[in-house]
């Protein structure tokens, strides 16, 4: 199954446990996207037209449409949408944050030099 991460260089850079710890996962997002299945992408600051800021979203689909459902993350807990409406405006936003993302090469080397630079 297909995994696809966009994720936002601030994400990459906040620092959070300390050099060794962001370095580590970093090498862990690096060595992950080496897998034939995942795809890593990353939004770089500067990208005015970015979508979505701050709400993590995750978005499950398969074979079966009818089963498709949207994670979305808050502070409080999580909520998880089924309907169609509603999946189909958060899969414009994914579609939209992946074309302002880098491919995955340029995100490779982009958070190899945020790794060097810690």
């Amino acid at each position: 199954m297909p995994y696809t991460a966009i994720i936002h260089e601030a994400a990459l850079r906040m620092g959070i446990g300390g050099s060794d710890v962001v370095r580590a996962q970093l090498r862990h997002l690096m060595d992950m996207g080496e897998h034939e299945h995942v795809t890593i992408q990353v939004i770089p600051f500067g990208r005015a037209d970015f979508p979505a800021a701050g709400q993590p979203i995750t978005y499950a689909y398969g074979p079966v449409p009818q089963l498709d459902t949207a994670l979305l993350d808050y502070d409080h807990g999580c909520e998880f949408l089924f309907a169609g409406a509603q999946l189909a405006r958060y899969r414009a936003v994914l579609d939209r944050m992946q074309r302002c993302a880098l491919d995955p090469t340029q995100s490779r080397d982009l958070i190899h030099k945020i790794a060097k630079s810690l």
